[in-house]
């Protein structure tokens, strides 16, 4: 198995949709700080294929899946299998009850040649290829068939994850065997014993039903052979003697046939002709439509007449004029009494509001000459009052002023120095300017209410000109309406004689409807008795035409009841006719009958001869015992055929059988396979034992004794210890060669499709001295120097990850992790 590509979304600590590509990463290394996720890229690889992780204990841990607070976990894998690819998808989701469940898996066979960047552009899933397996519970056995092996193998040989480096290392015999036996593929020679265990059962199983037909084929042999024979020849001989007496036979019965069908016909004729009887009431039927042909008359004159008043009426009432004009018009006077009423009261009102628009109009102009007083008063008041202020202004300046000084405002020399006046002007002025503005404001105020006054009577008055105008208007209207017309007596005594005639329209129309009721009545009663009459000329036109052969005699068609007696009377003497030829027939058919009896009886005598019972068709109870004779010569020989078929098979059953228990006899020790097992284990050891020299600096040999693995420890005089006796860092050397050993050599040791086209190790790199390091940074290059497997690596150690080509960098932040592709 060698991975391609790898998409993570809400994975433990890849949060956001991440994609790793391996496509042509042959040497690569998982970089990051502790913690980051580089190991986190390998568990998502075993949770694609197998649905668990080795940290998480099993299935039981799937919540381990989710990143925090997610709720859904996808993970799709791309990998190359033995020459094929494939895509593995599953998806992990928490439910509202906090369930966490695998609600998607799948695994899917890629067309040749498929691209794997197109992921990126949203495919469906039916674009990635045939399915082949569609649930969880599918692709257990869906991926083993794919990789070639189970989880635990898988995790101990491909991806070798943290506390699982050494497994291999340590397992015990039993469990390193079935490990080397599905890798190489040695469990086929177990399932060789098996097919050969079960083709032995199968071939004996035949044998078994061939010795059983065998014995069903009894009474094969030249007796039996002869006896048939013999018999074929008898039945041929019955089959001519038989061949050559039914045209005896065959002519009695057709004798008999035409004299019984002759009897038979003139039987038919005689039911045909006593059968012919005129119907029951077939004189009354003729009277029955002359009553009603007249009562249809009788009821079309009278519908005539009601139409004809009805028409009368009606041209009387268009005559009358038109009822809704008269109505009109009525309605007009009534609407010219009222509205003359209405007009006067109307021009009383238009009087009574013009004379009080008049008197406010009076009020409105005495106000405002009041106002005019008013403004001119305040005018007056105003300007004594700046004059006032003038006065006290030069008051005020007096005591400035010094006889014989220059003025301070005109600067001329002041002769006299006036004298202080005992009362101020402004005060005065000041007083007169108050009460003028009041007149004023008071005089407007006035102005203004009486304004509003006027104006409201000009709107009231306006209102009673115009509907004194609609209302003389409307009178004009309707004096020219009527003024050609009558009377409002003569108008109602026009319409008095409207509704006379239209009431007696009404009983005219009633009158009409039940005429033409009682009309159609009648006419359907007519139409009636009128098809009952031809019912009748059908009937007797139907048993006419069934006698035509015997040549009935013309009918009279203006009266069916004579025709009807007529023809039975003629149908009775035809019948007595044929009564008297009877007898003479009934004699010569049973005569025939008798001649067919004898010839029959010498043909029994025949099948009696030759032990058969007669039947009803000689020529057919012949036929059919020749060929039962000659079918049982037929079923003789081919029994005799397939007994001696049936001895050939057996003896060929009998060699399979014995040849497939041998095979199993000799697979069934499972010796060839512990032979071969043992042989895998020693070349794996050896190649282990080769790299462990080179990592240890030739300190250590692994060899290997009935299924336990040891060392060689050349420091310490070639002692033998056990592995378990080994600390952290040699462990990892160990482990390291061995799973090295593994992927080199497992594509030349296996028989099947079961190969470890890639190696991930997760472990130990830290533990390492800077030599060892070295020699394990050689050996990882020349393992992927061969361009035959895909190796990486998950370390945080610079020195090693700094000697491979590429390198995925992992980076974790508050949210999530990332992945960083580096390097070449």
């Amino acid at each position: 198995m060698r991975p391609m590509r790898l998409d993570m979304a809400g994975f433990t600590v890849f949060r956001e949709e991440t994609t790793v590509d391996f496509t042509d990463a042959d040497f690569f290394a998982l970089v990051g700080p502790t913690g980051s996720g580089k190991s986190t890229v390998l568990d998502a690889i075993c949770f694609a294929l197998y649905g668990t992780v080795p940290r998480w204990g099993g299935t039981r841990g799937l919540a381990n899946a989710l990143a925090p607070s997610a709720t859904e976990a996808r993970v799709r894998l791309v990998f190359e299998s033995a020459g094929d690819r494939y895509v593995a998808t599953r998806v992990v989701r928490r439910d509202g009850r906090g369930t966490v469940k695998t609600t998607n898996a799948g695994l899917q066979l890629m067309p040749p040649g498929f691209d794997v960047t197109k992921l990126d552009t949203g495919l469906s899933p039916e674009d990635l290829g045939e399915v082949v397996a569609g649930t969880p519970a599918e692709m257990e056995q869906a991926v083993l068939d794919a990789v070639g092996l189970p989880y635990e193998q898988f995790t101990s040989c491909v991806v070798l994850p943290q506390g699982q480096f050494a497994d291999f290392l340590h397992a015990k015999p039993a469990t390193r065997q079935q490990i080397l036996v599905n890798l190489l593929g040695l469990g086929v020679y177990e399932e060789v014993q098996k097919k050969a265990t079960e083709r032995a059962g199968q071939a004996e199983a035949k044998l078994a039903t061939v010795d059983k037909l065998l014995g069903g084929l009894t009474d094969v042999d030249d007796d039996t052979l002869t006896a048939v024979q013999q018999r074929v020849a008898g039945m041929r001989e019955l089959a001519a003697a038989v061949t050559a007496a039914v045209p005896e036979l065959e002519r009695a019965r057709a004798t008999a046939r035409e004299r019984a069908a002759a009897l038979d016909a003139l039987d038919a004729e005689l039911t045909v002709l006593a059968g012919v009887r005129p119907p029951d009431g077939i004189a009354e039927l003729a009277r029955a439509v002359a009553t009603a042909r007249v009562a249809a008359d009788e009821s079309a004159t009278a519908v005539g007449l009601a139409e004809e008043r009805e028409e009368k009426l009606r041209g009387e009432l268009a005559a009358a004029g038109d009822e809704s004009a008269l109505r009109l018009l009525l309605k007009a006077h009534a609407d010219r009494d009222r509205l003359t009423t209405e007009a006067e009261t109307v021009r009383a009102a238009v009087q009574a509001a013009q004379t009080e628009h008049d008197a406010a109009a009076a009020a409105l102009a005495a106000a405002r000459s009041a106002a005019e007083r008013a403004e001119r008063e305040l005018d007056a008041a105003f300007r004594a009052h700046e004059e006032a202020k003038a006065t006290d202004q030069a008051v005020a300046l007096r005591a400035h002023l010094v006889a014989g000084a220059d003025c301070p405002v005109c600067e001329q020399p002041v002769a006299r120095v006036p004298a202080v006046p005992k009362r101020s002007a402004v005060a005065r002025a000041i007083e007169a300017g108050k009460a003028a503005r009041a007149a004023s404001e008071t005089a407007k105020q006035v102005v203004q209410e009486r304004d509003a006054a006027a104006r409201e009577l000009d709107r009231v008055l306006l209102r009673a000109r115009t509907q004194h105008d609609q209302l003389r208007a409307r009178l004009a209207e309707l004096d020219g309406q009527l003024a050609e017309a009558a009377a409002p007596g003569a108008l109602r005594a026009t319409l008095a004689e409207h509704a006379r005639l239209r009431q007696a329209l009404d009983e005219a129309a009633g009158t009409v409807r039940a005429g033409r009721d009682a009309a159609r009545r009648a006419r359907a009663a007519l139409d009636g008795a009128q098809e009952r009459l031809r019912r009748a000329w059908r009937d007797f036109d139907t048993v006419r035409d069934g006698l035509a052969r015997f040549g009935p005699p013309a009918a009279d068609r203006d009266d069916v009841a004579a025709a009807w007696a007529a023809l039975a009377a003629w149908a009775g003497e035809q019948a007595g006719q044929r009564r008297a030829d009877r007898d003479g027939l009934v004699a010569a058919t049973g005569a025939a009958e008798s001649a067919v009896g004898a010839a029959g009886a010498r043909i029994a005598a025949l099948f009696t001869a030759a032990g058969l019972e007669p039947g009803d068709d000689p020529l057919r109870d012949a036929a059919v015992a020749v060929e039962r004779a000659e079918a049982e010569l037929r079923r003789l020989t081919e029994r005799r055929e397939q007994a001696a078929e049936l001895r050939e098979q057996r003896a060929g059953h009998e060699r399979e059988a014995r040849v497939a228990r041998a095979l199993a006899g000799h697979l069934r020790a499972n010796n060839f396979e512990r032979w071969l097992l043992a042989e895998a284990l020693d070349l794996l050891v050896d190649g282990a034992s080769r790299i462990l020299r080179e990592l240890s600096n030739g300190q250590y040999d692994l060899i290997h004794d009935k299924g336990e693995f040891f060392v060689v420890d050349h420091h310490d005089a070639g002692l033998r210890r056990g592995v378990r006796t080994l600390s952290g860092g040699e462990t990892f050397q160990a482990s390291l060669a061995l799973a090295l050993a593994l992927s080199e050599q497992l594509s030349g040791m296996s028989t099947t499709a079961a190969s470890l086209e890639s190696i991930v190790l997760d472990e130990g790199f830290g533990t390492l001295d800077a030599a060892t390091l070295d020699t394990v940074a050689a050996t990882l290059e020349n393992l992927a120097a061969r361009g035959d497997r895909m190796v990486g690596v998950v370390t945080h150690v610079p020195a090693l990850a700094e000697r491979i080509p590429v390198r995925f960098e992992v980076r974790k932040d508050a949210r999530t992790a990332r992945v960083e592709r580096t390097g070449l």
